[in-house]
């Protein structure tokens, strides 16, 4: 599964999410930090990734249109990089059950979660 990072996210930690996340990458990185949200749906369905974001923009998509591309919804303030790397990494496997084997379009990953 490769994450597509919104542009409210770092792409500093891209890097550190390639052996857990292989293929991820970022808005910034890929030359879409000015488009529209719907440009980057089209692009993570196209290319098969899996959007993450802390707006509620993408998972209010995925309600309309469903999935592909499927969503991770941080529900978390506004953290250092290295937390929501920490973040990403320990849900990897909550992640990957509700987005693969349950097949959900959206998943939640709240504050209390990682408290």
């Amino acid at each position: 599964m490769k994450l597509l990072l919104d542009e409210n996210l770092s792409r500093r930690i891209v890097p550190f999410l390639q052996i857990a996340f292989p293929g991820s990458s970022q808005v910034a990185m890929l030359g879409m930090e000015t488009v529209a949200d719907a440009e980057i749906w089209r692009y993570a369905k196209k290319n098969g990734f899996v959007i993450v974001s802390r707006d509620s923009d993408f998972h209010e998509r995925s309600l309309v249109e469903g999935h592909p591309p499927q969503v991770v919804w941080l529900k978390i303030p506004n953290h250092s990089r290295a937390a929501v790397l920490n973040i990403l990494l320990e849900q990897r496997a909550e992640i990957e059950l509700a987005l693969l084997q349950d097949n959900r379009a959206c998943v939640e990953i709240s504050a209390r979660a990682n408290a």
